[in-house]
């Protein structure tokens, strides 16, 4: 461990004193996983996290003061691992512990200075190792999501961050588990709690994109309970970036679950891949693997770039309402090419869609919220018009002129207005906008 500056100092047999934490153990305890079974959730992240490295090995673990026990482990013979574990001592999950929470890497294990002389790089033929930490809803390091190449390998910064990502799917995963397992135990789930849910799969602030101007909105359905539409906007690799939206069949816990998968393979898989119908077929494989209780899901993805004259990018939609894109001149035009649903088949077709934004064009993005909007039932039997794709066309041509954030707000408004402030249904909305002042940059 030479070189290593382990916060809060060492335990008396050389180990960091942070594995002894009574809040982070007590927070270990509380996910309910140590010395559980595989589970479909936790081993396909943990392949996915091998695929994408190209490592042969991939663990999830839950670390405490004595042990590192493996939730998931790719590429080990657990037959001849007795309880699916290690000694703490005998696991580099003791270094995302004692630094707090930070990753930890190293591309030769056997020459750098702070893990040659660890117990486990020989006789578990560690060449290379990369770990990032799995956090609980304190921020308490529970364990970690790690690779092991067999041989030296100079990580890449995408393989990185697709562990990164993976990571925090795990802990978003634990998390969401402990809460719906709080809400249960105090026999009612509170309006707080479904909409933190939420939440957890939005961005709470959009990133600036340069020569970019975007906004988004969220439009919860009445009723209280969790449902499937996320959005995201998200730096893919170098330039490229994504814009995603998405709509999980059903509502509660199982269509959460599925949304949280959703959102973090089209993260990861879009560091790999720059065609946004790879990007969901990677999805479909992993929907179809989870398999949960038959739901399916409709999603658009859009990678792009922004260039000296605006946006130019290709976009898939699976099953998703397509696309709209607001002319500078005004005029409404549809982009993208309806495909398979995601989750029911394993051979789909989805298509790629060039597009361009010039300077004062509007790419929208919307789930079926939106043109389903329907006024509240008050009378039975008495008609109850959708707002329909038509309408919503011409009240993104009204906001002809208009900044991303004000289209949104309008478009809210005019559903609003529609359908009386009552929502049968979750609606999402993110404008992506090049400002007319980007002309001639």
């Amino acid at each position: 461990m030479q070189g290593v500056a382990f916060r809060g100092g060492l335990r008396a047999d050389g180990l960091p004193a942070a594995l002894d934490d009574p809040r982070r153990l007590a927070a270990v305890a509380a996910t309910g996983l140590l010395d559980t079974g595989p589970e479909p959730e936790f081993e396909d992240l943990a392949a996915l996290a091998g695929a994408v490295t190209g490592c042969s090995r991939a663990f999830i673990t839950l670390v405490d003061e004595r042990r590192s026990f493996w939730k998931s482990c790719v590429g080990v013979d657990i037959t001849e691992i007795a309880g699916r574990q290690n000694p703490v001592r005998d696991s580099f999950c003791y270094f995302l512990v004692g630094l707090d929470g930070e990753p930890f890497a190293v591309e030769d294990a056997a020459a750098d200075p702070r893990t040659r002389d660890h117990p486990s790089v020989q006789p578990m033929k560690i060449g290379a190792w990369a770990g990032y930490p799995i956090l609980g809803p304190g921020g308490e390091v529970l364990g970690s999501m790690c690779v092991i190449d067999d041989r030296p390998h100079a990580w890449r910064p995408t393989e990185l961050a697709t562990l990164a990502t993976l990571a925090r799917a795990v802990g978003n995963e634990i998390n969401l588990r402990t809460s719906l397992e709080t809400a249960r135990t105090a026999l009612a789930a509170t309006t707080d709690l479904v909409r933190s849910l939420q939440d957890s799969f939005l961005p709470s602030v959009l990133p600036t994109v340069s020569g970019l101007d975007a906004a988004a909105s969220y439009t919860p359905a009445d009723g209280g309970m969790v449902v499937g539409d996320f959005y995201d906007l998200f730096q893919a690799r170098g330039p490229w970036w994504c814009a995603t939206m998405g709509d999980v069949c059903g509502k509660g816990p199982e269509a959460a679950k599925v949304t949280a998968l959703a959102r973090y393979t089209l993260r990861a898989q879009a560091t790999q891949h720059l065609s946004p119908a790879v990007v969901l077929d990677h999805l479909n494989s992993a929907l179809l693997d989870q398999r949960k209780d038959g739901r399916f899901l409709t999603a658009v993805h859009a990678t792009f770039r922004t260039t000296a004259t605006g946006v130019s990018g290709r976009l898939c939609t699976a099953g998703h309402p397509p696309a709209l894109i607001l002319r500078a001149d005004g005029r409404v035009q549809e982009s993208g090419r309806r495909g398979s649903l995601l989750g029911v088949l394993p051979d789909v077709r989805l298509t790629d869609v060039r597009f361009r934004l010039a300077p004062g064009d509007t790419l929208l993005l919307y789930t079926d919220g939106a043109t389903e909007a329907r006024p509240r039932p008050i009378v039975p039997g008495a008609p109850r018009p959708l707002f329909g794709e038509e309408n919503l066309a011409a009240a993104l041509a009204a906001c002809h002129g208009m900044d991303a954030p004000s289209i949104v707000r309008r478009i809210g408004r005019v559903l609003d207005d529609h359908s009386g402030g009552w929502a049968s249904d979750d609606t999402a909305l993110l404008a992506l906008r090049v400002p007319p002042r980007a002309a001639g940059r």
